[in-house]
């Protein structure tokens, strides 16, 4: 788990203010939902034999009513949670997005955290495939706000139920032929949740993973009609793509389509923004039954592809010099104007000389020092001087001080 520290957070307001306004333009709104869930949440959305409910999630007993509590390993099973609680449905479908802090269990490296934070979009009451193309062309529009190259689009299906009934009993039974090649994870799993051994990173697996019975030789019309349409659609928006068999996610609640946006640029922990659909997660969660799709990327995975130089520095319009004793009350005043006409002002604190203070001034990265003794504040006037820009240092009232500053910086 990490710090953020403040010459690292410009980047992450960047990259969330640019998020805030991205989303804004495609009609979703925000839901903040808590870091703390019942665990029994989790085990019911995401599986029980998965990695994440086996051996990430942070769960603990309350110590007061001696409920299972879990800190929340990812963001889909609470909102749709909080859309059942507060039935939000009621009204029609709902766009909603969050950002914030999940956690698990990993063993730490790059672009892999135990604290991590993601972006989720979330699209409920929509049956598609025309809303599952727009979160595909919504990321493929956020990379190009960002200034990021080199993504790819990867989608697959999962087919419905019945589909996956079919895939899943020829898929145990090639598994049992085989099952002299796969590691523990893999036998443990072979009958519980075949699909999960298909999505194991092990070297030594990736022949018999090769060779398993793909789930697109098993999808039922339907399946195949939904699958086709999407990439109609992703074709008709410009939107490139490759169709990876072997893509499954490692949640349970996915259904026909997943998608991946990856890079080549991180290493093994290649993902970036990933999703899909969930048409039965509502109703597996206690709702009444309504379709839903969503996806969710990593915010220090996406900050790791950008360029920390791209991104303009934050410093204040002003910093406010003063020494004297009619000197500071008056800076202090013209401080508070100065912000009242939208400056960003640093107002020195601790003393010190004129010299040492505009040391302080230069340092700060302000646009203009401003500089109040007792002399000016006798002719209640200041001195503006430009820190980072060719000019003459001038006298102004307070008022014509907030003009130049806003017309010049």
């Amino acid at each position: 788990m990490n710090d953020a520290l403040p010459d690292q957070t410009p980047l992450w307001e960047f990259f969330e203010d640019t998020v805030r306004a991205w989303l804004a333009q495609y009609g979703y709104r925000n839901i903040r939902m808590p870091i703390l869930e019942k665990t029994e949440l989790f085990v019911r959305s995401i599986g029980e034999v998965t990695d994440i409910v086996e051996k990430e999630m942070y769960t603990f007993v309350d110590q007061l009513n001696g409920e299972s509590l879990t800190l929340r390993p990812e963001g889909t099973a609470s909102c749709v949670r909080a859309v059942i609680e507060h039935n939000l449905l009621y009204s029609g479908a709902q766009r909603l997005f969050y950002m914030g802090p999940m956690f698990r269990h990993e063993r730490p490296q790059q672009g892999r955290y135990r604290q991590f934070h993601q972006v989720g979009v979330e699209a409920l009451g929509f049956p598609g495939p025309d809303v599952d193309v727009e979160h595909m062309a919504m990321g493929a529009d956020l990379w190009r706000r960002l200034g990021l190259e080199g993504l790819q689009l990867e989608i697959n299906t999962l087919g419905n139920t019945t589909s996956r009934g079919l895939h899943r009993a020829e898929l145990i039974a090639y598994l049992e032929r085989h099952a002299a090649s796969l590691d523990d994870d893999a036998r443990r799993r072979l009958h519980s949740n075949p699909l999960r051994v298909l999505d194991s990173k092990n070297p030594a697996l990736q022949d018999v993973i090769a060779a398993a019975p793909r789930l697109a030789d098993y999808l039922d019309d339907a399946s195949r009609a939904y699958f086709d349409a999407l990439q109609g659609l992703l074709k008709n928006a410009g939107i490139d793509f490759v169709v990876n068999g072997r893509l499954v996610r490692g949640l349970d609640y996915y259904n026909d389509v997943v998608y991946e946006w990856t890079t080549s640029r991180l290493g093994a922990q290649g993902t970036v923004c990933a999703g899909g659909r969930y048409d039965s997660l509502i109703a597996q969660i206690g709702g009444k039954a309504a379709p839903a799709c969503g996806f969710a990327m990593g915010i220090e995975r996406v900050l790791a592809l950008l360029e920390p130089a791209r991104i303009p520095a934050r410093a204040a319009d002003v910093y406010v010099v003063h020494s004297g004793e009619a000197a500071s009350p008056f800076a202090w005043n013209v401080a508070a104007l100065l912000r009242r006409r939208g400056l960003a002002v640093v107002f020195h604190c601790g003393g010190g000389s004129f010299k040492s203070q505009m040391k302080r001034a230069d340092a700060s990265g302000a646009l203009f020092a401003l500089i109040v003794g007792d002399d000016e504040a006798r002719k209640q006037i200041v001195s503006l001087k430009p820190m980072r820009k060719a000019g003459e240092q001038v006298q102004a009232d307070p008022e014509q001080a907030a003009t130049l500053i806003i017309n010049n910086r």
